[in-house]
């Protein structure tokens, strides 16, 4: 398979130094654990934008803080 067609992270997030504090960042399966949720479930988060993340090395990594307090957005349509 291609680079080009492999699956990548779309949204990355450009961070200073100062932001790159090692107990700030958790890995995809340990935000599953801190959410109670499957892995998948953080990659399908990951894919749609909704948390920050930082790959290194070939790892995905999240913002802990953002994977504590994310909230669910409401399925299905809006009400009247």
């Amino acid at each position: 398979m291609s680079k080009d067609k492999r699956k990548r992270v779309k949204h990355s997030t450009i961070l200073l130094k100062k932001d790159l504090v090692t107990d700030k960042w958790v890995s995809q399966s340990e935000a599953a654990r801190i959410r109670d949720v499957s892995p998948q479930a953080i990659g399908r988060l990951v894919n749609k934008g909704r948390f920050r993340t930082l790959r290194i090395g070939g790892r995905v990594l999240l913002d802990r803080s953002e994977v504590e307090n994310y909230k669910p957005r409401r399925k299905g349509r809006p009400r009247k």
